[in-house]
């Protein structure tokens, strides 16, 4: 009943996967009904050969992951170059988590005004930004940074030889790249 939601929310997570619990909670159902759609799933997308992904638990954090059988074409793909470039969602979240480090996803995606889990993780596995510990607020969300990797990518030693944001200006004026321009929230708030 709830696959396609559950489908939903662990591609959206990516890497991270999701809790058990957390999917019980976000699909408010009891955890019997999601384990038994879990289960469910698994077995619809193992035994779907127009499938190509799995679902996969480690520990008590459940995974879409792609099938071993794909594995040779998926190598393919990561060798002829189309998987090194960095789409323009993964240059604003590259950029919004160099200039507000440390920062949570969800405070990036509350500057973007878009959801960036995708493009969070892109960056992890690409080894531009790293995990830096967890918020101290409930949930404990992780906190991102810029990795030395960055800086070696592009050239620099220091995040201070990055331009200043005042240098971001279009025919209107300076723009304010990390604010939701109908937000009340200053730049202290949005990196809490």
């Amino acid at each position: 009943m709830y696959q396609a939601e559950i489908m939903a929310l662990l591609f959206v997570a990516g890497d991270q996967g999701i809790a058990e619990n957390d999917l019980a909670n976000l699909l408010s159902i009891d955890k019997s009904a999601i384990r038994q759609n879990l289960e469910q799933l698994e077995i619809k997308l193992s035994h779907d050969k127009a499938s190509g992904l799995k679902l996969v638990r480690f520990k008590d954090t459940f995974k879409l992951v792609t099938k071993s059988e794909y594995a040779e074409v998926l190598t393919r793909y990561f060798k002829s170059g189309l998987g090194t470039k960095l789409s323009q969602a993964a240059l604003e979240v590259l950029s919004i988590v160099a200039y507000k480090q440390p920062i949570t996803r969800i405070e990036v995606d509350d500057i973007r005004g878009v959801q960036s889990s995708g493009s969070v993780n892109t960056l992890v596995a690409r080894k531009l930004i790293k995990e830096h510990g967890k918020k101290d607020v409930p949930g404990h969300p992780n906190l991102y940074v810029v990795t030395d990797y960055f800086y070696d990518y592009f050239g620099i030693k220091d995040i201070d030889e990055l331009p200043k944001i005042e240098e971001f200006s279009t025919p209107e004026g300076n723009i304010d790249l990390f604010n939701d321009p109908n937000s009340n929230n200053d730049q202290d708030q949005a990196a809490e």
